[in-house]
This record gives structure tokens, sequence and C-alpha cells, in this order.
């Protein structure tokens, strides 16, 4: 029987979701969990392969047994098992051809950066020392829907088969604390694929249209360029969360009562 499962982390004490030797992951820390709840050892597949010391708000994995389980109960123990930095949502049943990572229609990220101090987001944003341009990004972001080949903002030497991916949103936002007149701008990016660091590479790049350093045409030039040293810096990881994950449910869920996504 195949579960999928619904869940969120906070990735500072983490180095990624993947599984690597001798190192602190998210997958391998609910593999542990999972595996000693269910007396067996089991295997989870994630829907994405977040990097070192990046968060997801929204993230789903599945895993396979041979016996059913009663979902709510075992989110609840779970919960109760996993450290405060990951979080069950719910487990549900899903059918044998869904695939937490193939399934996924589209994935939406987003970058959060502040040119003030934020000390209750401390590890979760990005401090710039300078008030960008939003208008300029938002422009800029507009040229990024016009392209499908994201060489130039590609992580070197990686077994990508492909550097096509097909963006359906890409805008800035600007959010102001009406008691402190802090500031924190979002950038949110949408796409049925990621590059590994794409969304920090492009982040940084529109960073620098906003602060004066690039212009769209500079843009268009580093896209068209293909070169991934032509564009910006790759921002922190500590800014960069996972927040929504896209699936055509009515092809995956199976009737039971027990389901609630």
């Amino acid at each position: 029987m195949r579960y999928a499962i619904h869940l969120a982390y906070n990735g500072t004490n983490y180095c990624g979701w993947q599984t690597q030797p001798n190192l602190p992951t998210v997958q391998l820390t609910l593999e542990q969990a999972i595996s000693t709840l269910l007396r067996k050892p089991v295997a989870i597949v994630g829907c994405g392969r977040t990097d070192t010391g990046v968060h997801a708000s929204d993230f789903y994995a599945h895993f396979n047994i041979d016996d059913s389980i009663e979902p709510d109960n075992m989110a609840f123990k779970l919960n109760s098992f996993l450290p405060s930095d990951i979080s069950i949502y719910n487990i549900f049943r899903v059918s044998d051809n869904f695939h937490a990572r193939f399934s996924a229609l589209s994935r939406t990220y987003q970058y959060h950066v502040s040119n003030t101090r934020l000390p209750f987001a401390e590890g979760q944003y990005c401090r710039i020392y300078f008030e960008p341009d939003i208008d300029a990004m938002n422009e800029a972001a507009k040229v990024l829907m016009e392209y499908d080949d994201f060489t130039s903002f590609a992580k070197l030497h990686t077994d990508n088969k492909t550097n096509i991916c097909h963006l359906s949103k890409a805008c800035w936002d600007k959010a102001v604390d009406i008691k402190t007149g802090k500031m924190e701008f979002v950038f949110t990016i949408t796409s049925n694929r990621f590059l590994r660091n794409m969304v920090r590479s492009v982040t940084g790049t529109l960073l620098d249209i906003g602060r004066g350093k690039l212009d769209v045409d500079g843009l268009r030039a580093i896209i068209e360029k293909k070169d991934r040293c032509a564009a910006g810096v790759s921002m922190p990881a500590q800014g960069l969360f996972l927040t929504n994950v896209d699936y055509h449910w009515n092809d995956f869920l199976i009737n039971d009562e027990n389901n609630n996504i």
C-alpha cells in the first residue's frame, strides 16, 4: 500500500532533504522515525531535493508498506516522535501510480529579503542593505516568463538532462509592518520544474536590477548567453521556502474515509 505524507520543515539544522552519508537530513530523520514506529525499514521518496538550509512549508513524500495503517494515528505519533522543526500535517492513502516527485504538476518557491532587521524571522530571510526598486524587478520578472532555457541560472556540473523549465508565475511583493515600518520583499516563482540553485541565482540577478546594477536588456543578455558565470550571485539558503506543490489529486486519492488532505 502506498501512503503520501504532507509535511513542513525548517531547514536550518539540516543538510537538505536528501539522505547523505553521515549528515543530518530531513529524509533520513523522517525515515528513521517511521521505521522505528513501524518496526521495519521504510524508504521515503520526496517531492524535491531542497538544499542545505532551505525550508519547506508545503512538502509531500510517499512510502510503501505491506500492511494498512491508521493515517491520523500515525501522523500524531510521528509528530510526537520527530524534532520540533519537522511537522506532519497528515498522511493519506494514494494509488500505486502516485509519485511524490514525478506526479507533481508544478512547484512554487518564495524567497524572502528585507533591508531591515527582522528578529522574529531570524534564519528565514536574507538581509540586504538597500531598498530595491520593486517595480523594476517586476518588469524584469516578466521577462523571465518569455524564456524556457535557464542554463544561465543552473548550478554547474549537475546531471540535468535538460535545463528547460516552464514558468507560470514570477513576481515580487512588498509587505510593510504598520507598527514598525519594517519592510519585507518576497519573490514568488512557479514552474513545472526547477534546476539546482535556480531560484537563488534568479533572485540574486533580479536584486541586481533592483539596486540599479543591471537593466532588463542586461537580463535578456544573461539568459541568452546560457552561461552561469554571466548571472548574479546565488542568494543564501535561509531565505528560500518551498511553499506549494500541485498535483491532480483526483487521479491519485483512494476512496477511504480516513483520507484527508
